[in-house]
Parts: structure tokens; C-alpha cells; sequence
């Protein structure tokens, strides 16, 4: 007899179906799993074996065959230990045969109690996609798979409590869908921050059109904590960035049980000694790196010439595109990786270059070889680079309160409402997203604009990838000022933040 059991699979941070076909014949005892299983799922058999005896059930002695199909796509995990459970019982008669609505996912424990496994999220919206309504899941899943929305979700503490619902003796109960918490902490503030208002200006403008930032200064000039209170005045998400964050966050194992639904943009701020491997994502596994992991979010990167020259040039694509290929011997992945990238660094080595009162003790050569690792087309890439002077006493011990992040986050929500209506049905979420065809449309300059501009491209010696970045800031410049057009005090501003002396040695 054949009992087909639905579950899931992923593919990258995607979710599909997979269907565990069941089959018990004669011969010699065997336990033959196929559809390509990677190990984790090869190794179902004995934990499938030992539950079922620890539970007091009669464990088949025949030739037992599960293909997971597709058998096509590579199976990996340990989820699939429920579905093959449920189908064994069934196809020996020991239990109904589940419903064509429901799918199963999970990883048993040797006594039958279910384990939480990763990347419940994308599967759940999937599931949904496919038309299954009951979704049985590990206790510990159970509020997750609950975001997807059109599913009831079934929390299953263990394999006794699940057949006895099966079985009509004791109903579970669905798992209420998760509901965000109305406070979950303050973020750090910009009103910590004394002096750098020109710093705190060019912030508002990255977080109200999305755009790219380098902080270049001397130690203790306020770069790093400047940029840790970005995430305090960027727009919230939408449900649809929300649910694309978490999803990545389920499938790489670090969603909160408790709060699976990411409410706030995510924040990775990886070590200087991270490889390009782990910013892109891959490994044996094939998970999610960094990159990923701060997609609808900010990826900080300190210290940046201190970064492995291979692990900043993997940037430069997904900074383009909003997305990394992966491509590995265990497969290739299309990953997201729609970020903002927010980095500081030192002027030079020692870090007093331009200092006012301290000189620097660098050699010319040593100036170029700091800086040679960050190379002119990622430069290019970020379109604001702005100098952080250092602090000043009296504004150490200046007695007016500074300017919080909930005024400035007010004027970052203005333009972006601005820019949603603006850029409504183009794809396109923010300033920073607008393509070159849609430039011509909204970023028009007048008659003092256009000459603006051409004596800034032939003087800087712009490229064209930096005069799109330039009027894209201008955008977000003259959103701000809630004006309908670019003028050219808006433009001079942008250019202003593309000064990049300081790099040139």
C-alpha cells in the first residue's frame, strides 16, 4: 500500500512542496529513502524506528521504500522525519490516512517529541500558494508558520498527541496567528550624539531615499555611533519587507521562537575578518550570508579598509541588483539582497589625517596602501561620502538636548510617503531603487541645474553609474524640502557628498 503524506522543502529561502510517498512490501526487512536525500534526511530511518518503539507502536517489518518527490531536487533537513512518521503509520494501517488539505513538518526526537526546525516561514507561504490549509508544525514553529495567513496551523508538542487528533480522540488546538508586541525597547538615539550636524544631516538623507553612505574620520570622531542610531530614523517596514526579512532570518536558524516576525529593519554589522563566502551566503548547507541576512535592511560595515579586498569586491553586484547568485558545488541560489550599505573608516592608518590638532604619521606610501583596498567601482556604489570632523569640547558640554531620532524619523516618513506615491505600480520602493528610465521622468533638472551638473561631471570627473547616484540623492534632497521639482541648491548638495579627496592618498 501507498500513502502519499504533503510536506515541504526549501530552495534557497523559498518554500515548495514535496510529496513523502510511502511504501510497504515484501522481502527482507529494509528502510530505502530516495529522492536525492542528503544525510540529515538518510538518517530519518532510525529516528522514525526508535520513536515509533518508544511510543508503544509496532514498528513494520518489511521492505520499506519513502521517495520524496520531486525526486529530482535535493532534499536536506531533518523536517521531513514527521511526514515519512505519519505516511509509515498510515501505510500499515496503524493510522487513517492524513487529510489531501493538510502537510506535516518536523524533526522527531528518539521519544517522539518534536523538534523546531529552520526556514518554517517560507514554507508556510508556500504551503499556502499550493492550497494546503492545515499545516501540522513543532510546537516551537507553531507562531511562525502562522504569518503566511490563510493556514490552520497546528502546534504539535509530540507523535501521541498528533495521532490521537488524527485519530478524531483528542483535537489539537490551531495555533492563534501572532500578534507583534506594542513595545520591544527604544533604539538607540540620535540625541546622544553632541555636534556632527552635518553628519546627522547626511544620515536623513540616506534613511529617507535608501541610499549608500561612507563615514570617513579620525578615532573617536563618532562614526560607529553615529551609525548604530541609523536604524532609529529609518520608515518601518511593510508587512510584504517584513515577511521577505524574517523568511531569510527562518531559513539561516535565527528567528526568535517568540517573535518570529522581524518589526524592525535588520542590522548586521559583520568583523572585518569575515569572508567573502559569509557575506554572500553558500556553504555546505547553503545558507544565507550577510548580505541576505540585512536584505530590506543595513549592512554596517566597520573599519572598511580593514575587510579582505575578495569579501568588499562581492558587494558591487548585489549592490546593483538587489539580489546574490550563489554558486557552489552543492548547487546555485538566487538570494536576496536588497541593503543598505552604511560603512566608516579611518583617513589613513594611523588615523589623524586632517586632524586639527594631532599630525598624522603616515608615509604617502602608507596612505595609498590603506586605502587601495576599497577600489573605485565600489566607491562608486555609495552615494554619499561624508567627513566626520572631530568633536569639539564646547560641544562635548553644549546644554541644549540635540535633536531626537522621532523628529528626524518624521521627516525621513514625509519623503518616503512622498516617493511611495511618486513611484506607486514601478517597482521600485525608494530614491535609491529608481531605474535609469524612470529618472528621465522624475529627475528632471532645469536650465541653472543642467549647468550645474556638467561643470561637476567635467570637474570631478564623474562616471555616469556617480551622475545617476548624484541625482537620485537630489531626489531624496528636494523630497525632503517637499518640493515637486530638483532645484539647483538640492543638486549642489548631492555633489557636495560625492568629495572623495580624502581617498586619493
Amino acid at each position: 500500500m501507498v500513502v502519499t503524506v504533503r510536506s515541504l522543502g526549501l530552495n534557497g529561502v523559498s518554500g515548495y512542496e514535496v510529496s513523502a510517498e510511502c511504501f510497504l512490501s515484501g522481502g527482507l526487512p529494509a528502510f530505502d529513502v530516495v529522492g536525492l536525500p542528503d544525510a540529515a534526511v538518510r538518517e530519518a530511518r532510525e529516528r522514525v524506528r526508535a520513536a515509533m518503539k518508544n511510543c508503544g507502536l509496532k514498528y513494520p517489518v518489511s521492505r520499506i521504500t519513502v521517495n520524496l518527490a520531486p525526486a529530482g531536487q535535493k532534499k536536506a533537513g531533518t523536517l521531513y522525519d514527521l511526514p515519512i512518521f505519519v505516511g509509515l503509520l498510515a501505510a500499515g494501517e496503524n493510522l487513517p490516512e492524513p487529510p489531501a488539505d493538510a502537510a506535516f513538518l518536523g524533526e522527531l526526537s528518539l521519544t517522539g517529541a518534536l523538534r523546531r526546525v529552520t526556514g518554517v516561514l517560507p514554507m508556510a507561504l508556500a504551503a499556502e500558494r499550493a492550497g494546503i490549509r492545515q499545516l501540522f508544525v513543532p510546537a516551537d514553529n507553531a507562531a511562525e508558520a502562522t504569518l503566511a495567513g490563510g493556514l490552520t496551523v497546528y502546534g504539535v508538542p509530540d507523535v501521541t498527541a498528533l495521532m490521537a487528533h488524527l485519530r478524531g480522540e483528542r483535537l489539537l488546538s490551531p495555533t492563534p496567528a501572532w500578534r507583534p508586541e506594542t513595545d520591544e525597547g527604544a533604539l538607540l538615539d540620535l540625541r546622544d550624539v553632541m555636534g556632527q550636524e552635518n553628519v546627522k544631516r547626511a544620515l536623513e538623507i540616506a534613511a529617507a531615499g535608501g541610499h549608500n553612505l561612507l563615514l570617513i574620520g579620525s578615532p573617536g570622531a563618532g562614526k560607529s555611533m553615529l551609525a548604530k542610531r541609523l536604524p532609529s530614523i529609518l520608515p518601518d517596514m511593510s508587512r510584504e519587507e517584513a515577511l521577505a526579512a524574517s523568511g531569510v532570518w527562518s531559513v539561516a536558524g535565527l528567528a526568535d521562537p517568540k517573535h518570529p516576525l522581524l518589526t524592525r529593519r535588520p542590522f548586521r554589522s559583520p568583523h572585518h575578518t569575515v569572508s567573502a563566502s559569509a557575506l554572500t551566503g553558500g556553504g555546505p548547507a547553503m545558507r544565507p550570508g550577510e548580505i541576505s541576512l540585512a536584505h530590506n535592511g543595513v549592512l554596517f560595515l566597520d573599519e572598511l579598509p580593514e575587510f579582505r579586498r575578495d569579501a568588499l569586491e562581492v558587494l558591487r553586484q548585489p549592490l546593483e541588483d538587489g539580489e546574490v547568485t550563489v554558486s557552489r558545488a552543492g548547487g546555485t541560489l538566487r538570494l536576496p539582497a536588497r541593503f543598505q550599505l552604511i560603512c566608516a573608516m579611518n583617513p589613513c592608518r594611523c588615523g589623524w589625517r586632517g586632524h586639527p590638532d594631532r599630525p598624522c604619521t603616515c608615509s604617502e606610501r602608507d596612505r595609498a596602501r590603506y586605502v587601495e583596498k576599497i577600489s573605485g567601482p565600489l566607491l562608486d556604489r555609495i552615494d554619499l561620502h561624508v567627513t566626520v570632523p572631530s568633536v569639539e569640547y564646547e560641544a562635548m558640554r553644549r546644554r541644549e538636548t540635540p535633536e531626537d531620532s522621532a523628529a528626524v524619523k518624521a521627516r525621513v516618513d514625509g519623503a518616503r510617503a512622498l516617493q511611495a506615491r511618486r513611484l506607486a505600480d514601478s517597482g521600485a520602493a525608494c530614491n535609491a531603487q529608481i531605474t535609469p528610465a524612470q529618472m528621465r521622468t522624475f529627475c528632471q533638472l532645469d536650465g541653472p541645474g543642467e549647468a550645474l551638473m556638467k561643470n561637476a561631471f567635467q570637474r570631478l570627473g564623474l562616471t555616469a553609474r556617480s551622475h545617476d547616484r548624484i541625482l537620485r540623492v537630489a531626489r531624496t534632497i528636494a523630497d525632503l524640502a517637499e518640493a515637486e521639482t530638483i532645484g539647483a541648491t538640492h543638486l549642489a548638495e548631492a555633489i557636495q557628498y560625492r568629495n572623495t579627496d580624502i581617498l586619493k592618498g
